[in-house]
């Protein structure tokens, strides 16, 4: 290899291994230089719903990463096939720009806004984004499940402001349609047409709820089938025989956070099983009734493990953090059960804070938004008031929690949804 191409390799090398090592806050700023190697492009946007609570985070022109529609590059991830590439057009910011999407191995997507790349190029980009989003992934494994518990709680937010738009618009509508049919009405051409685009309208609506619910959802049979995938590269050089039991193909759809953290659940449950040389197989099975997502793990090596383990305990704040339950059942000489309930259903956005804060509803709102790392801009945007209006409740929230910080205002809500929890 000519000495040019050997430095050329390094330094990807080096910058490869400098984005892997690099803080989630600075990721996207390092990945965005190293792929600008093999493909120059104007943003850069990361959707890794699955490993890190639906966060979108870029880098590149503000603009153009903060005009990408969430829902739209989510439901363009689920669309391709994990391990490829696809150049398409994308909304951003209210136009079609060209774009090259890559979804690695875990299901993560990556969006170049504007690449200028050859095949060789969209390849190396992919290459690269499969190491990354695995680099991510065990981040989000090894972090603090505060996350899920802010996840839980912001998809009852979002479930409730749905629900809220959804029956005032519809009846906003409906009444629209009511008055127009009306006899009364001289005009029957105009009562017609307006009937008909007033119909059109809730049409529209109840399509558009209906796509932000399943934005934020995962069919179980998919998400059983990427615990397979993310588990093969960990048992590829090992001697264990891993059985998965299928759930039903028409169960209840997961929220997202409760997919990814079942994964992560099993993940690490079943990285502690094989840890004992004894074990040799290990079943695997997720069932639903609707109400609960039903994990049972099984393996058939000596029956010692402990849930007292460093790495088990992780597991049960995973599980708590979900609001589930979690049961270990050592049987010496036969193995090891585990089973694991996790509810469906996200627990009431309102009401979650001790009545001795004497807290308003909008004030309870701000404070879940701020606790899950929204900088006031995006509490405005979600909960549709002025920045004015945030930093006044934000003042508020200091002057009724005796804090004087964001960090401490976040700490101390916190603390009181583990006190929550451990009472479920």
């Amino acid at each position: 290899m000519p000495d040019g191409g050997a430095t050329a390799l390094r330094d990807a090398v080096r910058e490869l291994s400098e984005t892997v090592l690099a803080t989630p806050a600075a990721l996207p700023d390092r990945l965005s230089d190293l792929v600008g190697r093999f493909a120059p492009h104007d943003a850069l946007v990361i959707l890794a719903s699955d490993v890190d609570g639906g966060h979108r985070r870029g880098a590149g022109d503000r603009q153009l990463v903060e005009g990408a529609s969430y829902l739209d590059l989510d439901e363009r991830r689920r669309l391709i096939r994990p391990d490829s590439v696809r150049r398409d057009d994308v909304e951003v910011a209210g136009l079609d720009r060209t774009a090259l999407l890559a979804v690695s191995r875990n299901g993560a997507l990556l969006v170049l806004v504007g690449a200028r790349a050859d095949a060789q190029g969209e390849r190396a980009v992919l290459d690269v984004w499969n190491v990354v989003s695995l680099r991510i992934q065990e981040l989000a494994d090894h972090a603090s499940p505060d996350y899920l518990r802010r996840a839980r709680l912001a998809s009852g937010e979002r479930r409730e402001a749905l629900a809220e738009l959804g029956a005032a618009s519809s009846t906003t509508l409906e009444t629209i349609l009511a008055s127009l049919r009306s006899p009364r009405l001289d005009d029957a051409a105009a009562r017609q047409a307006a009937t008909a685009a007033a119909a059109e309208g809730l049409v529209r609506l109840r399509t558009a709820s209906d796509r932000a619910r399943t934005a934020t959802e995962e069919p179980v049979t998919t998400a059983f089938e990427r615990l397979r995938d993310d588990l093969n590269p960990l048992l590829r050089y090992r001697d264990i025989d891993v059985q998965f039991v299928e759930p039903p193909v028409d169960g209840r759809p997961l929220p997202s956070e409760v997919a990814h953290g079942a994964r992560a659940v099993v993940r690490g449950s079943i990285l502690v099983m094989i840890d004992d040389p004894s074990v040799s197989r290990v079943r695997a099975q997720w069932d639903c009734d609707g109400t609960n997502l039903i994990i049972g793990l099984r393996d058939d090596g000596r029956g010692e493990l402990s849930g007292e383990s460093s790495r088990m305990r992780l597991v049960a704040d995973r599980v708590h953090a979900l609001r589930g339950r979690m049961s270990i059942e050592p049987v010496p000489a036969w193995g090891t059960e585990m089973s694991f309930v996790i509810p469906l259903d996200p627990p009431h956005a309102r009401g979650m804070t001790p009545a001795a804060w004497s807290l308003g509803a909008r004030e309870e709102d701000v404070l879940a938004q701020l606790a899950g790392g929204a900088r006031n801009r995006e509490i405005a945007s979600a909960l549709g008031i002025s920045e004015n209006t945030v930093k006044f409740h934000v003042a508020n929230l200091y002057r009724k929690l005796g804090v004087s910080s964001r960090a401490e205002a976040t700490a101390l809500y916190l603390s009181h949804l583990r006190v929550a929890d451990s009472a479920v």
